[in-house]
């Protein structure tokens, strides 16, 4: 890891997900992905890979409704593993389970594609070396193309005993229903810059990552914001470097029109497509 996931940057820390039953869930998340559990309620599981720190929240809603088509929301979260050894391992072990896989080169990282049962996406990844990552005009070049899956499966012959615990929470990717209103917020309000651009997609970081958060209107244009209690995205974590810095995003945000809300140990707004953020500051 080289730092991009920490101060002075902001980024994406732990994220909270709504599944239609936790424990079919939570099979999942532990015995196919790997997490290991940090607490647990009837309704809500929290898990780690470190043994401490929060990285995924799987909630059940009451009267859970299922994931739908065409509205706003997660579209991935991405773990993103501390070696190609680690996603050597880790794809061994998917593949001895049968479970359907995507994947893809993106020339800044290696990617596994995944759908949790309720439809809700995540991505397993591991970063190239930065110094190999190529840079024009303020633009990081990234593609997709063919992932080379016998060469990382050849990295490593370990053992699988779930994530490593230096697994953190890589980037946050996200549908929304009007690019240009979501690029100011995340732009102008919150501090991040472009560094990418798909077709309908924006790809944003800070401190020249390749991309802390994408935005992307693939559900269409005027993707309309889920239910509360559907599957899929219930809220995500951006951590700030510094007090300051983050009541100044905060003074921004609600000179765009954005609502901010003081909760226990953080703030709360939400982007114009309903994507619900926690502002955290950890000293």
């Amino acid at each position: 890891m080289e730092g991009f996931h920490q101060s002075p940057n902001i980024y994406a820390s732990e994220v909270n997900i709504k599944v239609k039953d936790l424990d079919y869930a939570l099979t999942f998340y532990q015995n196919i992905i790997g997490f290991k559990v940090l607490e647990k309620t009837n309704r809500k599981a929290v898990l780690t890979t470190d043994g401490k720190t929060p990285l995924v929240t799987l909630e059940q809603p009451e009267n859970v409704l299922p994931k739908e088509e065409r509205m706003s929301g997660l579209y991935h979260f991405a773990i993103l593993l501390p070696s190609r050894a680690d996603l050597s391992v880790f794809l061994r072990h998917f593949l001895g389970t049968g479970y359907p896989l995507g994947a893809a080169d993106h020339y800044v990282s290696e990617a596994l594609y995944i759908t949790d049962p309720d439809g809700n996406g995540i991505e397993v990844y591991r970063d190239r070396p930065s110094n190999e990552w190529k840079w024009e005009n303020g633009l990081v070049d990234m593609a997709t193309v063919e992932l080379d899956g016998n060469s990382i499966l050849a990295e490593s012959n370990a053992e699988w005993t779930g994530l490593p615990s230096g697994t953190i929470m890589g980037h946050i990717h996200l549908h929304v229903g009007d690019l240009q209103k979501a690029e100011e917020f995340y732009t102008k309000g919150l501090g991040f810059t472009i560094v990418s651009h798909y077709p309908q997609a924006v790809f944003l970081s800070t401190g020249g990552y390749h991309h802390h958060i994408a935005i992307n209107t693939w559900q269409g244009v005027g993707a309309q914001t889920p239910p509360k209690n559907s599957v899929g995205l219930n809220w995500y974590t951006l951590v700030f470097p510094s007090e300051a810095a983050r009541e100044s995003a905060m003074e921004r945000l609600k000179q765009l029109g954005a609502r901010v809300e003081k909760k226990a140990d953080y703030y709360v707004t939400s982007d114009p497509s309903g994507n619900q953020i926690r502002l955290k500051y950890v000293e």
